[in-house]
């Protein structure tokens, strides 16, 4: 059953066009300095080729949950979600809405200085003005009530969060949020995940900290359990 994504209003910025770009599965919020809807779908069809066309010759690349070595050419975003998933020790696809955000992403900017893509949740980001990113938690009373603020970069970052308690992807934790901050999209999606799994309740929101550390890219994260937050990293939390 189709969910309204109420958590889309989670990016604050008043100065971009907003819109929607959907194929098939994949279902973006982009925001932009000018309508590119038919730009980014054509961008999405072709990252989506490419991951589809690898799954029918690997199948071992959709389902496995651990990481996956690629010992052949193949395309960047196979390689970008392969890399990701071996640093975060998960498999391929726990960095699929990452990647495909930030593939989409990259592509924009070659129309637009300015662009925010977010794919349920994981947001690829490239601003030359500050952004709050709000995190959605799901039931947790801190949902939507905190926001990562993003100064001006003249790189993209991303924000990726994963959940074991709202959405449809797979995770063995019950972490109402669990938001990671990186440089690359495709890490943070399989950095989220990986840390989300190990986190059974309240008590482990430290032992999650100190994993994420170890996770190279990880620039910083927020876990929510319930009421509890934990949070690690140079990182500007704020009200909202």
């Amino acid at each position: 059953m189709y969910r309204n994504r109420t958590y889309r209003n989670l990016v604050q910025t008043d100065r971009l066009i907003s819109f929607k770009a959907n194929v098939n599965e994949t279902d973006l919020s982009i925001h932009a300095l000018s309508q590119l809807e038919d730009v980014a779908k054509k961008s999405i069809l072709r990252h989506r080729g490419y991951i589809e066309v690898f799954i029918k010759q690997h199948p071992e690349f959709l389902n496995s949950l651990y990481p996956l070595q690629i010992n052949e050419p193949s395309p960047a975003i196979i390689r970008d979600m392969a890399n990701a998933g071996a640093n975060a020790g998960v498999g391929p696809m726990a960095a699929v809405a990452g990647a495909i955000a930030k593939n989409v992403g990259l592509d924009l900017l070659s129309c637009s200085e300015e662009i925010i893509v977010e794919n349920g949740g994981d947001i690829f980001i490239k601003t030359n003005k500050p952004v709050t990113v709000g995190i959605f938690a799901g039931a947790s009373p801190l949902s939507m009530r905190i926001g990562l603020h993003i100064k001006k970069t003249g790189k993209p970052v991303s924000v990726c969060t994963s959940s074991g308690t709202i959405g449809h992807s797979l995770s063995f934790g019950q972490a109402d949020a669990v938001s990671v901050f990186s440089d690359s999209c495709s890490l943070a999606d399989a950095a989220a995940t990986s840390i989300g799994n190990r986190i059974g309740s309240i008590n482990d929101i430290e032992k999650g900290i100190e994993f994420g550390k170890t996770i190279k890219g990880v620039q910083g994260l927020i876990i929510i359990v319930n009421d509890k937050i934990g949070i690690w990293g140079d990182l500007e939390i704020v009200r909202i």
